[in-house]
């Protein structure tokens, strides 16, 4: 075995952290009998010779020793080492990536990209070994290898014949998956074979005696063929689910105690295996996230599957029926007030990962969170969990050892969930969610989100100013004064609590040289939604006006106008911040200043107008919505923010903002609004990427948007 590992000169080849001298230690752990060893090898070759699906010269050259083990039945856990195999050799370069495969013009070695070819080449050329494991008789090689041949065999109609066949003498329910997903594969792959593979699906969904056969078939055929989905494709979908759930047999629970696995893969695995304890058929998942790829933009379908989902008495078709609507709400504008009144529902079920999935989906919602507003407040009154970590903010997860929590359940959810709830309910604008936020307050530590949300809150937050002053007073003037700080400061803005002057006061004072200038702006920002109540603060808002941070200055000017001062204090101050040369964002913090401070800004106006021919985009647009505030002006406004809007969607809020604003004056943006209220897609919607308020900005510019339509046709506002 490992024939021939001697001769190659390791130590000349490198991976992720250096020379690799050490992969044949790797290479040779993955043969061991010990299966902590094996996982240990397993890791190390993806944490260091496929780093993050790097292909480096050491992986190039373990892949015939990988095909060696592979093809060794005396080797155990080698389904890993297929999925190894099937990753190094399974990138595929489109033609802007093949025009690398060059030596580089130092001649310093190849490029990555041609590291790419080379390892699908390589591993092609020694696919065939993958053809005899689909009837291994270890269960797990079985599962790995027709993804494998899928995707790296030269042969694919000769795969497709072959995993068709397989399947009618295969009898592991994920192994006969796989296979289907494989043929799928294949088709989406090879489009010469892509119109009878699709027919072939079309009848196996048919003459399935297996409904998870069936669903996987319909899957495979939606996923190839995704203009031929039927409309009756959610009734469908959820009567095999419900004909999987009547026949399945109930999966283990989770091990009570086990201890931490020592590697990543292991890690990995083990939160996988939680994920599917106690789950009849936790593959359902999966195939469900397919068929949601498949529908796309057919939103009403995609929301009547969840519908149905979160109706199933099985808890777990519910929980995925959770995590497959966060993806789509986060993507897609759509009517979701009962998918949310029904997750709201799942607070109170006794299973702690339903009660998980379902606090961690309302959390991201804000306003949209509003139909589960009663459940989050229902679940608030039970009162947090007893003897659950929460003082320092971290997860209390006490199930485990059986302590009963609330109505004698074990609190798997612990402390996070009840923080998550509240934090749901807070950011949705309920003031319900006031109470429990100022014991908190009163008792530890809380969520910094928390204290973000309590701007949403409107007049009923004015409570929570005794609990925050109190927090704010408290806080050493210490290097972590910025991270425990500023969210009090913001919650004591949202909520005008200006009794609180002199512990802000304290903080600005105070704050030391760690991150000193964003501590002092936002203590300045605090000031300014005091208003004329921070009136005797100005003298010392006077002595910031000078200060070398143009965001400090400007905040301290802003604070200092609304406290009473005048145009002449404040004005020369911003208009500093605007002279030529300075960086954007400089420009843009007192922009910003002078068109909150509105008309009696005026003066400013000709130091702004600059700004509107900026190369940096945001300048422009702060310039325009400035400009536009301090002087009415639209005619060289409006013109620069409608090709903010076209250039940058991250921008169309700003804008939105300014044209509910200028009303009948912008009706040439007209077309735009209808056009953006008529997208299904959100604005900010990133592939494979989302953030907290994504949803809540996409919102919000659906609410400006109909608000500038309304002011553009009826002049209301």
């Amino acid at each position: 075995m490992l024939t021939g590992i001697e001769e190659v000169d390791w130590a000349s080849l490198g991976h992720a952290y250096g020379p690799a001298d050490d992969v044949p230690e790797l290479l040779r752990g993955l043969a061991s009998a010990d299966p902590a060893e094996r996982e240990s090898a397993l890791d190390g070759m993806y944490g260091a010779v496929h780093h993050q699906g790097d292909v480096y010269d050491s992986t190039l050259a373990c892949i015939p020793f990988l095909l060696e083990l592979v093809a060794d039945p005396g080797v155990q856990d080698r389904g890993g080492i297929v999925e190894l195999l099937t990753s190094i050799g399974g990138i595929e370069l489109g033609d802007d990536d093949e025009e690398l495969d060059l030596p580089d013009e130092a001649g310093d070695g190849l490029t990555p990209a041609a590291n790419y070819a080379m390892a699908a080449a390589a591993v092609a050329a020694g696919a065939d070994v993958f053809l005899g494991l689909v009837s291994d008789a270890d269960p797990e090689v079985r599962l790995a290898a027709p993804c494998a041949l899928a995707s790296l065999h030269p042969e694919p109609a000769r795969v497709l014949t072959l995993l068709r066949e397989r399947l009618t003498v295969e009898r592991d329910t994920e192994v006969r998956l796989a296979l289907v997903a494989a043929v799928g594969r294949i088709a989406l792959r090879h489009a010469s074979l892509r119109a009878e593979t699709v027919d072939w699906l079309g009848w196996l969904a048919r003459a399935a005696q297996d409904p998870g056969l069936r669903l996987a078939a319909l899957v495979q055929r939606a996923r190839c063929a995704p203009a031929e989905i039927p409309d009756d494709v959610v009734p469908r979908v959820a009567g095999l689910l419900e004909e999987i759930r009547s026949t399945a047999v109930p999966g283990s629970g989770p091990d009570a105690f086990r201890a931490a696995a020592p590697t990543l893969i292991g890690q990995v695995r083990e939160l996988l295996e939680e994920h599917a304890a106690g789950r009849p058929a936790p593959w359902t998942e999966e195939l469900l996230r397919t068929l949601h790829a498949a529908l796309d933009d057919r939103v009403d379908d995609r929301i009547a599957l969840v519908l149905a989902q979160l109706r199933s008495p099985d808890w777990g078709q519910r929980s995925d029926a959770i995590r497959l609507c966060g993806g789509l709400i986060r993507v897609w504008r759509g009517r979701y007030e009962e998918v949310v009144r029904l997750v709201g529902a799942q607070l109170d079920d006794p299973e702690p990962r339903l009660r998980e999935a379902a606090v961690s989906f309302l959390e991201r919602l804000f306003e949209l969170g509003a139909p589960a507003a009663d459940a989050l407040a229902a679940r608030l009154a039970q009162g947090p969990p007893p003897g659950c970590a929460g003082r320092d903010g971290r997860d209390g997860r006490s199930g485990r050892d059986g302590h009963p929590g609330w109505d004698g359940r074990s609190w798997q959810d612990g402390r996070s969930g009840w923080d998550g709830a509240l934090l749901a309910l807070a950011r949705a604008g309920d003031p319900r969610a006031v109470p429990p936020l100022a014991r908190a307050l009163e008792e530890g530590e809380v969520r910094r989100e928390l204290l973000y949300a309590v701007d949403g809150l409107g007049p009923s937050g004015t409570m929570l100013t005794p609990p925050l002053r109190r927090r704010l007073a408290g806080i050493e003037l210490d290097e972590r004064l910025y991270d425990r700080a500023v969210p009090l400061l913001h919650a004591l803005a949202a909520v005008r609590g200006a009794q609180a002057l002199p512990e802000v006061l304290r903080v600005l004072r105070g704050a030391p040289a760690d991150r000193r200038d964003r501590v002092r702006e936002a203590a300045l920002r605090t000031l300014a939604a005091f208003g004329p109540a921070a009136r005797e603060a100005v003298p010392e808002l006077r002595e910031f006006l000078d200060d070398g941070s143009a965001a400090v200055a400007a905040a301290a000017a802003r604070a200092l106008w609304a406290a009473g001062g005048s145009p002449a204090e404040v004005l020369p101050v911003l208009e500093r911040w605007l002279r030529p040369g300075l960086p954007g964002a400089d420009w843009c913090a007192a922009a910003r200043v002078l068109g909150e401070i509105g008309p009696a800004a005026a003066p400013a106006a000709p130091a702004l107008r600059p700004g509107l021919a900026s190369r940096d985009l945001w300048v422009r647009v702060r310039g325009a919505a400035a400009l536009w505030r301090v002087s009415g002006e639209t005619r060289t406004t409006l013109p620069v923010l409608l090709a903010a809007w076209e250039e940058n969607r991250h921008a169309r809020v700003d804008v939105a903002e300014c044209l509910a604003e200028m009303g009948p004056a912008a009706s040439e943006a007209q077309l735009a609004v209808l056009t953006e209220l008529t997208r299904r897609r959100r604005h900010n919607a990133r592939e494979g990427a989302s953030g907290s308020h994504d949803i809540h900005g996409d919102e919000k510019l659906l609410t400006l948007c109909r608000a500038a339509l309304a002011r553009m046709e009826h002049g209301a506002y």
